[in-house]
C-alpha cells in the first residue's frame, strides 16, 4: 500500500512540490510568525500589559539603592556604549554605503540592490512605526540623549536588518557548510548585543528591542526572500552569475 502511494502520480508532484518550494513556504512561515510576534508585542504594549515585565527587565541593569544609577564599573559602561554605536544610524549607514560600494565594483549589482532596498526600506518603516505608536522613553537616567520615540527600538531593528542581510549575502557566497553558518550566527551575535546594550544603557524597553528584533529579522528575511525568487525566475542574477561576470 505504501509502494503504491510513493509511486502514485499525485505524491510524486506533492512531492516535488514541497522539494522545489520548501525553503520559499518556511520563510513565509517564519516571517509570519516574526510579523505576529511584532503584533502581538505591540497590542499588549499599547494596553499597558508590557509595564510589569519591561520594568522588572529594566531594573536587573539598576542599583536598587539608586535606579538612576546603572550597575558595573566606568569601563563596562563605556564598552557598552562602543558596542551600542554598531547599531547607530550614522555607522551602519557608513557600512551599508562601504559595502554597496564594493559590491558594484565587483559587478554584483542586484546583491549591491538587495543590501541597499532591505537597509532603506527597514529605516522608513522603523520611522514610521516610531511615530505613530509615539511611545515615550523609560523614565531613567541614561547614558546618552535621545531624539527619536521609544517602541520599536531603531537600534535593535536596523541592527537585525543590516547584519542579517549581510550575514544572509556572506553565507550565500560561502563555499562551506561552516562559513555559512558562521556568517549567519555572526550576524545574529551582533544584532543581539545591540539590543542588549540598549537594555542596558536604559534607553529602550525590553518590549521595544524584542519588538526591533522581530520586525528587523521578518524585514531582512522578506528582502532575501524576495532576491532569491527573483533571481530563480531569472529577473536577477545569481550569485555565481555575478562572480563569473566579475
Amino acid at each position: 500500500m505504501l509502494q503504491k502511494l510513493v509511486r502514485s502520480e499525485h505524491y510524486r508532484r506533492i512531492h516535488g512540490f514541497l522539494t522545489a518550494e520548501g525553503p520559499l513556504l518556511a520563510a513565509i512561515a517564519i516571517i509570519s510568525g516574526l510579523v505576529l510576534a511584532f503584533l502581538q508585542i505591540a497590542d499588549e504594549m499599547v494596553e499597558g500589559e508590557m509595564e510589569a515585565f519591561d520594568q522588572s527587565i529594566l531594573m536587573l541593569f539598576r542599583d536598587p539603592a539608586n535606579v538612576d544609577q546603572v550597575i558595573g564599573p566606568v569601563w563596562a559602561h563605556e564598552m557598552v556604549r562602543d558596542i551600542t554605536a554598531l547599531g547607530s544610524f550614522s555607522l551602519l549607514g557608513l557600512t551599508v554605503l562601504a559595502v554597496c560600494s564594493y559590491l558594484l565594483l565587483a559587478r554584483m549589482r542586484s546583491a549591491a540592490l538587495l543590501v541597499a532596498i532591505s537597509v532603506i526600506g527597514g529605516t522608513i518603516l522603523s520611522t514610521l512605526l516610531k511615530v505613530g505608536y509615539a511611545r515615550p522613553r523609560p523614565d531613567l537616567a541614561v547614558m546618552s540623549e535621545q531624539f527619536t520615540a521609544s517602541f520599536p527600538s531603531g537600534h535593535a531593528m536596523l541592527s537585525a536588518v543590516t547584519f542579517l542581510t549581510l550575514g544572509a549575502l556572506l553565507a550565500r557566497f560561502a563555499p562551506t557548510r561552516p562559513l555559512q553558518i558562521l556568517s549567519i550566527s555572526a550576524a545574529i551575535f551582533l544584532t543581539i548585543l545591540v539590543g542588549a546594550s540598549r537594555l542596558y544603557m536604559g534607553v529602550h524597553y525590553p518590549s521595544d528591542v524584542l519588538a526591533g528584533w522581530c520586525l528587523g529579522a521578518a524585514w531582512a528575511l522578506l528582502c532575501s526572500t524576495v532576491a532569491a525568487v527573483l533571481q530563480r525566475r531569472g529577473s536577477v542574477e545569481r550569485p555565481e552569475d555575478e562572480v563569473e561576470q566579475a
